[in-house]
């Protein structure tokens, strides 16, 4: 199969990294690709509203669609028109990521457990309906907005400012829209299910930190690290997620003549009550993916494919005993502003260590020097009989890589930890 990956991030590097091994790979195309996925396949800088020619001219199987934004702008549309299978969601089906209102409806009308929300256009009735809730205030953009529109205030004089923030531009379109949420307690944990628009293929469970610094403090990110299992995603947690989210989910979205064929990905909080939806991505995690391609076994190529021609019905999975965990090597001053171009050395070291696989994120080669391109930069994932040996495993290598420029917490999993 000539199998073409659009993307250029860790999330990306990883599945690239699993793609390759699949004895049904016959050529491999990365648009744009990483430093990292250079030896997995061929990277091409193309626009992606050229993707659909060149891949019916260039004979692709399968396209298999990392990020977002592609999705919720139509790129499976353009590939169905082209006749070309893609893994990813078709834009009706992505507002469930790219609208976070029209998935609380979603929930409403399929009595999905969720936090009691408003959705605002202005900012006088966003405020008034502050006052029937108590802090801390989930304030959310509605659109997309790279894992950083959420705010969670602490006080009634934050939250304001983080609605006027939003409908005032902060995040551009994406937040002409403000959402209001209740604030869940618990812990969060990311669920996965592979689709084809009829059947479900359970996908795996990972936990995920999203504030940038330790102790869970500062601006969400699009991920700080995670690992699986978790003690959290035990068999009747999870049977609930299905039973009670994913599976309604599904059904909700026939219902509407959507045929939603990819990953959906359930950002759950674990309260007292059980499972309740935070959020849906119409894609695999960052930093989640990372750590299920490194404990799955199967041949991935072969979910990906009958997901996306309809043929999911009697698709298994195996997956190692292994635990897997991923830490999130960041540049200085993410999510916010930050500098490009620092050197990073010692990938190579840390790649050698027992378990360990870096996958690039945010990196740029430059002759012989790895430098820093973005905020996320590096993911250090490694694997171990444990998760508490397989973090052990993650943050010794995250010792041998020298970059200064860098940081990342040093918490994550750590009660895990030997």
């Amino acid at each position: 199969m000539h199998i073409l990956l659009v993307g250029s991030g860790g999330r990306e590097h990883s599945l690239a990294w699993k793609i390759a091994k699949s004895p049904l790979l016959k050529r491999f195309t990365i648009v744009p690709g990483n430093p990292g996925t250079e030896s997995l396949g061929d990277n091409l800088d193309m626009p992606l509203g050229e993707l659909p020619q060149w891949a019916k001219a260039e004979g692709v199987d399968l396209v298999v669609v990392g990020p977002e934004a592609p999705l919720a702008d139509g790129l499976a549309d353009q590939l169905e028109e082209a006749g070309i299978p893609c893994f990813g969601p078709k834009a009706d089906g992505a507002r469930l990521e790219s609208s976070k209102a029209f998935l609380k409806d979603l929930c409403t009308e399929a009595g999905i457990p969720t936090a009691r929300y408003g959705t605002f256009t202005e900012a006088a009735p966003a405020k008034a309906f502050l006052d029937t809730l108590e802090a801390p205030y989930v304030i959310k953009a509605d659109g997309l907005a790279a894992g950083k529109g959420v705010i969670i205030a602490q006080t009634r004089d934050v939250a304001e400012t983080a609605i006027a923030g939003m409908l005032g531009g902060q995040f551009g379109a994406a937040g002409k829209t403000v959402l209001i949420e209740e604030f869940l307690k618990g812990t969060e944990l990311s669920v996965f299910a592979v689709t084809d628009g009829e059947s479900l293929l359970h996908f795996g469970a990972a936990q995920d930190h999203k504030r940038a610094f330790e102790n869970d403090e500062g601006p969400n990110t699009g991920g700080m690290g995670g690992f699986s299992p978790s003690p959290l995603d035990t068999p009747e947690i999870l049977a609930r997620a299905y039973d009670e989210i994913i599976e309604p989910t599904l059904k909700a979205l026939n219902a509407k003549g959507i045929t939603y064929r990819g990953v959906l990905y359930a950002g759950l909080m674990i309260t007292a009550e059980g499972p309740k939806l935070i959020e849906y991505n119409c894609r695999f995690g960052d930093p989640e993916c990372q750590i299920l391609m490194r404990r799955l076994r199967s041949d991935i190529v072969q979910s990906l494919w009958a997901a996306a021609t309809g043929r999911l019905g009697g698709v298994g999975l195996d997956w190692m005993d292994d635990a897997a965990a991923n830490i999130v090597m960041a540049t200085k001053g993410y999510p916010d502003g930050y500098d490009k171009g620092s050197e990073i050395k010692g990938v190579d070291a840390a790649n050698e260590m027992e378990g360990v696989v870096v996958f690039h994120a945010g990196t740029k080669a430059d002759g012989g020097k790895l430098l820093a391109h973005g905020g996320r930069v590096l993911n250090i994932t490694a694997t171990g009989a444990t998760t508490g040996e397989a973090l052990d495993r993650a943050y010794a290598a995250v010792d041998a890589i020298d970059w200064p420029e860098g940081f990342f917490r040093a918490d994550i999993g750590k009660h895990l930890r030997s």
